[in-house]
C-alpha cells in the first residue's frame, strides 16, 4: 500500500481507534491518507518479536471493505481477476489480483464468500479507485463499508486468545471465514493475516471497535503493534506490499505470483491482461521478483539500484530493512531473469558504495499458518 499523495495532517482521515492509539502513546504518521500508528512505546523491534512469540493486535481499519451481492457476483468478478472465484465455497476466502488490460496489477485483495455476498478487503490507497473500477463493471457492488473497523490479531497465541472468546472462531481453518458474535459484537472474522503467522482478521462495527480492541488487549498475550512491525513481519514472510513490490507496471508472472492464476482460468484465458500474461508464461519475462540477502548489517531500502558483476544495472530493490526474527538485513526486488537464481551474487549501490548481496529464497522466515 503506497502512501497517499496527500499527507497534509489537516486532511488526514482517522480510524475508529484513533483516540485509543493516542491514549496509549502511539507515534502517529501519515499513511495512505490516514493518520496511523507506526509504533508504541515498546518500539518496532519489540512489537515484531511479540507478534512472533505471542499475539500482536494491529489496527488495519484504513483498508477498504467492499460488498458484492447477487447470484452472479463471482462470475462477474472473474472478469476482473485471474483467480477461481466460482470455486470459493461459502465460509472460505481467497487471495487474488485485480488486473488491467495489460496484465498490470491494480491491487491485491482478499475475497471471502459469506453465502449471501462476497466481501472484498482491498488496500487503503486503492479502495476508492477499486470501488469505481469494480462498480462500473459489477452493478451489485452495493456497499463500501465506512462504518466498520478492521483488526488483525496475529501470532502463535492468537488462537488461544480467540478461543476464550469464541470457540467457533478458534475452530476456523486457514482462510476460513464466519459471521459470529464475539465479546458482544457482531463480527466478520477470517483466519488469515499478512505477517506469516497464524491469526485472525476481524471486521467490527466502528462504534464498537474501541471496546472490542480493549477487550482483546486485556488478554495477557496481546499487545498493540503499529505499521512498522507489520511491514517488517510481512517482509520476513516474503509478502508483497502494493505500491512497492507490485503495481500497474508489474504482472503476476514478473512478481512470482503465477499461483494466483487458477488452472481453470488458464484454459479460458478470459481475464484482463490474459494475452500478455499467457505470452510471458510461455516465453518467459525479462525480470523476476526475488529475495535478497545483503552481506553485513546495513539494510538496503526501496529504490536501491542493484548491479551485476559487470557493473550493468541488474534491477531495483522494492522493499528492504532489518529482519528482527531473521537477525539481519533482508530485501526484495526485481532483477534480470538471467540473474534470478538462488545464490547469485549481486551488488547493492547504497549511498554510492557497492554492498555485496545474494539472491535468496522466499520467505526469509517460514510461514506458520495453521494447516
Amino acid at each position: 500500500m503506497p502512501d497517499s499523495p496527500s499527507t497534509d495532517p489537516a486532511i488526514l482521515r482517522t480510524t475508529p481507534l484513533d483516540a485509543l492509539h493516542r491514549r496509549l502513546g502511539a507515534r502517529m504518521a501519515p499513511f495512505a491518507g490516514y493518520d496511523m500508528p507506526v509504533q508504541y512505546a515498546a518500539g518496532v523491534m519489540a512489537e515484531h518479536l511479540h507478534c512472533r512469540s505471542q499475539a500482536a493486535l494491529f489496527d488495519v481499519s484504513h483498508m477498504g471493505q467492499l460488498s458484492l451481492t447477487g447470484a452472479d457476483a463471482a462470475t462477474l468478478l472473474e472478469q476482473l481477476v485471474p483467480g477461481d472465484m466460482l470455486g470459493i465455497k461459502p465460509g472460505r476466502q481467497r487471495y487474488t489480483l485485480l488486473l488491467d488490460e495489460a496484465g498490470g496489477i491494480l491491487d491485491d485483495l482478499m475475497v471471502a464468500n459469506y453465502g449471501d455476498r462476497l466481501m472484498l478487503v482491498v488496500n487503503a490507497a486503492c479502495k476508492e479507485a477499486d470501488a469505481v473500477y469494480i462498480g462500473t463493471r459489477i452493478a451489485q457492488i452495493d456497499t463500501v463499508t465506512h462504518d466498520r473497523a478492521l483488526l488483525a490479531l496475529q501470532g502463535p497465541a492468537a488462537v488461544t486468545v480467540i478461543a476464550r472468546l469464541s470457540p467457533e472462531a478458534a475452530a476456523l481453518p486457514f482462510m476460513g471465514v464466519a459471521e459470529l458474535t464475539i465479546a458482544g459484537s457482531p463480527v466478520w472474522i477470517s483466519r488469515s493475516g499478512y505477517t506469516g503467522e497464524d491469526g485472525f482478521e476481524i471486521s467490527v462495527p466502528a462504534d464498537q471497535a474501541e471496546a472490542f480492541a480493549e477487550r482483546l488487549l486485556g488478554e495477557p498475550e496481546v499487545a498493540f503493534a503499529g505499521l512498522g512491525a507489520r511491514d517488517s513481519l510481512r517482509l520476513e514472510a516474503g509478502l508483497c506490499l502494493y505500491g512497492n513490490d507490485i503495481d500497474t507496471l508489474t504482472t503476476p508472472v514478473e512478481a512470482n505470483l503465477t499461483w494466483t492464476i487458477a488452472k481453470r482460468r488458464r484454459t479460458t484465458w478470459d481475464f484482463p491482461g490474459a494475452v500478455a500474461i499467457r505470452d510471458q508464461l510461455e516465453h518467459g519475462v525479462t525480470r523476476l521478483r526475488v529475495g535478497l540477502r545483503p552481506d553485513g548489517r546495513a539494510p538496503a531500502r526501496a529504490g536501491t539500484v542493484i548491479a551485476a558483476a559487470d557493473d550493468t544495472q541488474a534491477g531495483t530493490v522494492t522493499s528492504g530493512g532489518f529482519g528482527p526474527t531473521f537477525g539481519g538485513p533482508i530485501a526484495m526486488g526485481y532483477v534480470r531473469r538471467d540473474l534470478a537464481t538462488e545464490g547469485q551474487t549481486l551488488d547493492l549501490l547504497v549511498r554510492g558504495k557497492k554492498m555485496p548481496a545474494r539472491v535468496a529464497p522466499l520467505p526469509f522466515v517460514p510461514h506458520r499458518y495453521v494447516r
